[in-house]
């Protein structure tokens, strides 16, 4: 169901925005940016995060370079509807730790005339599509792929080399625990690695 809502007077017209990429590759960073600007603008900003994320806190969004932005830590995509209210601008960070049903609120979001703002990463250590993010990007009207710099190399990154031997999709980890490589690099190590 759409709903019309005014800003200013004018018609209020929703979307989807996701920003993503590799670890290290400046997603949150972009995240924060587009929602502190928002901010500035004196729209109605909501930012959430999911539970599990506690890195560098457990109720703000942070990012490598230290940037960070007062958020809502949520367990659901379900909670995102209850708690985003009267609001102009929804940010979620780390969309990736989300099941599905985050594509249908961030549907249901922008429908109703809200900018929505995703973050997260496209692939998993394995270099496979991560969780909803996919979905995400099809059912976005702009996707942007930011990427690091390999540290191997020194080329584009997009994909984040685990360093540990843990097998499970969700760690959650940093410098010690992830680096950013390019298509090549990531390739070379793999094969290097089956023929242990």
């Amino acid at each position: 169901m759409f709903l019309e809502t005014t800003i200013n007077g004018a018609q209020k017209r929703g979307w989807i925005e996701v920003v993503c990429g590799s670890m290290f590759s400046g997603k949150t960073e972009e995240l924060i940016r587009r929602l502190k600007r928002a901010q500035i603008a004196k729209q109605n900003v909501e930012i959430f995060k999911p539970a599990i994320d506690t890195r560098y806190s457990e109720d703000q969004v942070v990012s490598h370079d230290a940037s960070k932005i007062r958020s809502t830590p949520v367990e659901s995509p379900s909670n995102i509807l209850l708690l985003s209210g009267e609001t102009d601008v929804v940010g979620i960070d780390e969309a990736q730790f989300f099941d599905e049903s985050i594509v249908e609120v961030c549907r249901t979001l922008a429908n109703n005339g809200v900018r929505v703002i995703v973050a997260g990463l496209d692939m998993d250590f394995k270099g496979v599509p991560f969780g909803p993010i996919p979905s995400l990007m099809a059912e976005a009207e702009y996707v942007t792929k930011v990427h690091a710099i390999c540290v191997r190399c020194g080329n584009l990154a997009q994909y984040s080399h685990r360093l540990t031997t843990d097998d499970n999709q969700v760690l959650l980890g940093e410098k010690e625990a992830y680096e950013p490589v390019c298509r090549h690099c990531f390739q070379k190590m793999n094969k290097e690695q089956s023929l242990k």
